[in-house]
C-alpha cells in the first residue's frame, strides 16, 4: 500500500470517536459562550469599577500569587523527593500528597479548622504562645488556596523530575558539585518548564478556590471575601453582577494560561 494511502487512512477520524468528542467540547463551551451571551456588555464598564469587585479581584491576585509562592517553596521539594529518593511508604506519601485532588474543599477547610483553629492541634499552640490567630483572616485565605492547589505543582514538577535526564545530574555530581549545588544548577533548571507548568496550574487553582476559603477564612469584605465567594453572594441578589464577575475570572484565567502555554508548557 503506498505511503500515501496509508497517511490518508491514519488522517480518518471514526464517527464514533468524533461524536463523543463533538459532544465533550460542546459540554465544555457551551457555559463559557453562556456567559459571554448573557453578559451585560452595556454596562459592563461601570460594573467593573465598582469598588467591591477590584477590591476582591485585588484581594484573589494577591492571595493566590502567595499561596502559589508558598507550594513553590514546599512543593517543589516534596516533588523532588518522590521523584528521586526511594524511601518507605513513598506510595503511601504520594497518595496523601494528592488526596486534595478528590476531597470536597468544604472537607479541607474544616480540617484547615482542626489543625490551625483556635482550639485545633497547631492553633491552639499558635494562640497560647504567640497571641497568632489564622482563622478568618487573610493568612487564612492564602493557607486554603495552597492546600487545594499545592498537588497541582507536586504532580507536574514530579514529572518532569522523571523525565528529566538524569545522566547530566551524575556529570556533576563526578565534577565535584555536592548534592545542593546539582540541585540549584543542573535539576531546576532541566525542569524548569515543568515548575512553571504546574505553577500556573497551581495560581488559576487558587485563584478559584471557593469551599475551603469560605469555610477557614469566612467572607469578610476587603480581609477575605476573594472573587469567587463575590460571585456567590452576588449570585443571590444580583445575577448580571455574577456574571460580570464570571467574566474577570475567566478572562485572568484564559490570559494566563494562553500567554504561558507555548513557551512553558510544551516546553
Amino acid at each position: 500500500m503506498p505511503a500515501s494511502r496509508r497517511r490518508d487512512r491514519s488522517r480518518r477520524v471514526p464517527a464514533a470517536l468524533l461524536v463523543p468528542a463533538g459532544l465533550g467540547l460542546a459540554f465544555l463551551v457551551l457555559p463559557l459562550a453562556g456567559l459571554l451571551i448573557r453578559a451585560p456588555w452595556t454596562t459592563l464598564p461601570q460594573r467593573l469599577v465598582e469598588p467591591g469587585v477590584l477590591t476582591a479581584l485585588r484581594l484573589s491576585m494577591v492571595c493566590a500569587t502567595l499561596a502559589t509562592l508558598v507550594c513553590l517553596v514546599l512543593g517543589v521539594p516534596l516533588a523532588w523527593l518522590l521523584a528521586r529518593v526511594d524511601f518507605p511508604g513513598r506510595r503511601l506519601v504520594r497518595a496523601l500528597v494528592t488526596v486534595p485532588l478528590v476531597l470536597p474543599p468544604v472537607v479541607g477547610g474544616v480540617a484547615l479548622l482542626l489543625v490551625f483553629g483556635r482550639r485545633g492541634l497547631l492553633g491552639e499552640w499558635l494562640d497560647r504562645t504567640f497571641g497568632i490567630t489564622l482563622p478568618f483572616t487573610t493568612t487564612a485565605v492564602v493557607l486554603a488556596e495552597a492546600f487545594v492547589a499545592m498537588p497541582f505543582l507536586v504532580i507536574a514538577v514530579e514529572g518532569a523530575l522523571r523525565g528529566a535526564d538524569s545522566r547530566y545530574e551524575e556529570a556533576a555530581a563526578t565534577l565535584g558539585a555536592g548534592r545542593w549545588t546539582t540541585f540549584t544548577h543542573v535539576t531546576l533548571p532541566l525542569v524548569a518548564p515543568g515548575i512553571a507548568a504546574g505553577g500556573v496550574l497551581c495560581w488559576a487553582r487558587a485563584l478559584g478556590e471557593f469551599g475551603a476559603t469560605i469555610t477557614f477564612a469566612g467572607s469578610f469584605p476587603g480581609r477575605t471575601r476573594t472573587m469567587p465567594l463575590e460571585v456567590y453572594l452576588a449570585l443571590e441578589t444580583d445575577l448580571q453582577a455574577a456574571i460580570v464577575l464570571s467574566l474577570i475570572l475567566l478572562a485572568v484565567s484564559v490570559a494566563i494560561l494562553a500567554s504561558l502555554r507555548d513557551r512553558w508548557i510544551t516546553a
